[in-house]
């Protein structure tokens, strides 16, 4: 099997050999790793050929915490997948979720989350309004900007970023992170529609100016997430691009290469009409199960319990039953429809997500690549959706003015993830 990735491509002289093996980066999944990583380059070496130049090791997709497998009988099948989501959402939610070299977890209701979330909140909704806008207030004419202000110029920094982040984290196989930089940029366009209210410059005539700039620096945006998602949503993309009145006459500018830019967009430009690129899945909430008295009571007692050992002393032994670690933020998100909530993905060292009650004092940013104290050992519970596999520990104070302060309790970066708090 190693041999084929050689004798594939046309080895020795065949005029495929030199032209892909000069820039052959091997992908596999982490369970082959020594046959990759010692077998095949000893044969290269041996054999006098260049070795490969990288190796990319993915981690697994995991259902309820276990590993898929045929023999379980708990495999996800991706035509499956597709005809209930549709292929683009999966190829978003298959990136997006997971971080390349950890195991990830799969389940019906984070698919769920991300689409109607992130695709259909965001996105979608970006979409829409600055479409529905331009053709309320332009005639479906994409407008020429005019004189740039402060927000305008923070949008088009952005973009900027966001082309460099993305092409960044992209090529070194970090594609949550690239995903992640993108949608920073549809949260912001969303917001800048916010701050700058299209539909109350329509009503004034002298502003009508402003109007256009803010509608143009939108399709601009547009045009560029268009770009930057082709390699993950393609039939999204072109759909997008199709709408923005964008047909593919010029190859140079359906590249990063060539149509990266600020301000390619040409006013005038045409504006087609399109279906909703993301309608929303319905979630259905199932009944809650009746519980019949017994249990309510061995509940209550349970409760009185914990809450008698709370009051009291513990021993050591009683401490030790709680598994604190250290975790590295890997990525963090806010949750749809909570100002409090934080989508924590963390290394310690295998990956785990946390949802934690930090959104009114921390942004997401603030966060990354913080090493934080966790209780490693909590029972996963669901919240938002979403399974949250413990706790992440904060110190609760009050300034002099007897507002709250919440502290995220730190460590050293220096402490590897996974180690443990004794």
């Amino acid at each position: 099997a190693l041999i084929n990735y050689l004798t594939g491509i046309g080895y020795p002289d065949g005029p495929d050999f030199s032209r892909f093996w000069s820039g052959a980066e091997h992908l596999i999944a982490k369970d082959i790793l020594k046959p990759h990583a010692i077998y095949w380059p000893t044969m290269l070496m041996a054999a006098d050929v260049p070795l490969y130049r990288k190796l990319h090791v993915h981690g697994y997709w995991n259902v309820d915490e276990t590993k898929m497998s045929k023999s379980i009988g708990n495999v996800i099948r991706p035509v499956e997948l597709v005809q209930q989501y549709g292929i683009d959402t999966v190829r978003y939610f298959l990136l997006r979720e997971m971080s390349f070299g950890l195991d990830a977890s799969f389940s019906s209701e984070a698919i769920v989350s991300r689409k109607n979330a992130d695709l259909a909140n965001d996105l979608g909704n970006l979409f829409s309004r600055s479409v529905s806008m331009i053709e309320k207030y332009c005639d479906g004419i994409v407008p020429a900007a005019h004189e740039a202000s402060e927000a305008d110029r923070e949008l088009k920094d952005a973009a900027a970023s966001m082309i460099v982040e993305y092409q960044r984290t992209m090529g070194d196989f970090q594609f949550h992170r690239g995903l992640k930089a993108v949608w920073d940029l549809v949260g912001l366009a969303n917001r800048y529609i916010v701050q700058n209210e299209p539909w109350a410059l329509a009503k004034e005539e002298n502003l009508h100016d402003r109007l256009h700039t803010v509608l143009y620096n939108l399709a601009e945006s547009l045009r560029l997430i268009c770009l930057v998602l082709k390699p993950v949503m393609p039939e999204t993309a072109a759909k997008m691009q199709h709408g923005l009145g964008l047909e593919p006459g010029d190859p140079e500018m359906q590249t990063l290469t060539g149509g990266a830019c600020w301000g390619a967009m040409k006013g005038g430009t045409k504006l087609n009409r399109i279906e909703n690129l993301f309608p929303r899945v319905e979630v259905k909430k199932k009944p809650a199960a009746p519980v019949d008295k017994p249990k309510k009571q061995k509940a209550q007692a349970r409760k009185n319990r914990g809450q008698e050992a709370v009051a009291g002393q513990i021993t050591f032994e009683h401490f030790h039953t709680v598994e604190l670690k250290v975790a590295r933020v890997v990525d963090a998100e806010r949750i749809a429809n909570s100002d409090r909530l934080l989508k924590l993905r963390l290394e310690a060292p295998e990956e785990r997500t946390i949802v934690a009650g930090i959104g009114e004092f921390y942004e997401p940013s603030e966060v990354q690549d913080k090493h934080v104290i966790i209780v490693a050992n909590m029972k996963p519970a669901k919240l938002m959706g979403i399974v949250s596999q413990g706790m992440v520990l904060t110190a609760e104070s009050k300034n002099s003015d007897g507002e709250k302060i919440l502290d995220l309790l730190t460590v050293s970066s220096d402490v590897a993830p996974g180690s443990r708090i004794a």
